[in-house]
């Protein structure tokens, strides 16, 4: 798995079609458990709202199990897919977005507002506050006391976090390594130890 962008925190963007207010809400979510929840916070805060028509991509970007839309009471196929089809080819992950329509009293028609839901997904994906989302796995490590100091040497120039260390007759470490450093990180131990470095996945 490769590191990726996904919102930084819930951030919303309005646009007026033809008389139609649309409220875009972009948030993080990492399960649908987490998206569908940020949807219902989203249809509380706007009850009197048309619609609430929303798409979610809730793992990597090309992760097709995390995906999921609603048309919401708009014509089925104008709204949910073509939100979801704006995240997908956006390259965020973890994200959900809720589109709120309130009816202006113009009728878009079918083909009005597959380009509307289009334009609404689209803008505030440009606009877009990210960050990057890097995959890690923790590793638990056990290290002779006097490779202690170069080890950890090395996770200061890395982005390898301790989790917990614990002393016994070793040292043993928790940590939280990302995935593109794993064969480093093995490498290093064997330059550094020698073999008298254990790693468990």
């Amino acid at each position: 798995m490769q590191s990726y962008l996904m919102p930084a925190k819930k951030q919303r963007f309005e646009l007026e079609i033809k008389r139609s207010r649309f409220i875009t809400t972009l948030d993080q979510a990492e399960n649908r458990p987490r998206a569908k929840a940020i949807i219902q916070s989203i249809r509380a805060e706007y009850p009197d709202a048309s619609h609430h028509c929303w798409a979610m991509l809730t793992g990597e970007p090309q992760d097709h199990t995390g995906m999921d839309q609603s048309d919401d009471g708009e014509p089925r196929g104008t709204a949910g897919k073509p939100i979801l089809n704006v995240l997908q080819h956006s390259g965020i992950g973890q994200c959900v977005i809720v589109v709120t329509r309130y009816f202006g009293g113009i009728k878009l028609g079918a083909g009005g507002l597959v380009r509307a839901y289009t334009k609404c997904a689209s803008e505030a994906l440009l606009q877009l506050e990210s960050v990057e989302f890097i995959p890690r796995m923790s590793l638990q490590i056990e290290t002779p006391f006097n490779l202690l100091a170069s080890i950890e040497h090395w996770f200061e120039q890395t982005e390898i976090v301790v989790n917990s260390k614990e002393f016994t007759e070793q040292v043993r470490l928790e940590i939280s390594v990302p995935n593109s450093l794993h064969e480093a990180l093995l490498l290093k131990f064997n330059e550094i130890g020698n073999g008298k470095i254990s790693v468990k996945e």
